[in-house]
């Protein structure tokens, strides 16, 4: 550029700012955390990721059958999951993503989409659908985490 040429602002690889979804749902997190029903909360809430991504893992089970929960329940957590993915992809484009960007897991309200993320990723490698496996865990690299600090908040 010349000396009369204008500066661009702001740096143009930096990519957009990361994206902090609303606490649209805090009695979705309360109510998980005084032990209700996830499915009741998921019918009473069903635009919550977090209630759909809690379904998946529970129907995933827990670390003694997670390699093999059974086809229904592989199926049944992949419907779960993939729900959860939807609301929190509709949630996000309403928050001003435009489908690249860092979506915070230390933001509580994102946690529900990256937690159904992982779901999705996790059900679709039971089910064998390896492409897609892997597609959901790159984004949530690229969403700046890791399946591994994605699936500590599940607890």
């Amino acid at each position: 550029m010349g000396p009369m040429s204008p500066q661009p602002d702001g740096d143009l690889l930096a990519g957009p700012p990361p994206t902090r979804l609303p606490d649209d749902h805090p009695q979705v997190r309360d109510g998980l955390e005084a032990g209700d029903d996830p499915a009741r909360l998921a019918a009473d809430h069903p635009s919550s990721s977090l209630a759909w991504a809690v379904l998946a893992e529970q129907t995933l089970g827990g670390a003694a059958d997670a390699d093999d929960p059974g086809a229904a329940r592989a199926v049944t957590a992949y419907a779960y999951a993939r729900t959860g993915y939807h609301r929190g992809l509709d949630a996000l484009r309403r928050a001003g993503w435009r489908g690249q960007g860092l979506i915070p897991a230390d933001h509580e309200p994102n946690q529900g989409f990256l937690r159904a993320l992982l779901a999705l990723s996790r059900a679709a490698q039971l089910i064998g659908e390896d492409d897609e496996a892997e597609r959901c865990a790159q984004f949530l690299r690229d969403s700046g985490t890791s399946p591994d600090e994605v699936a500590r908040l599940a607890g």
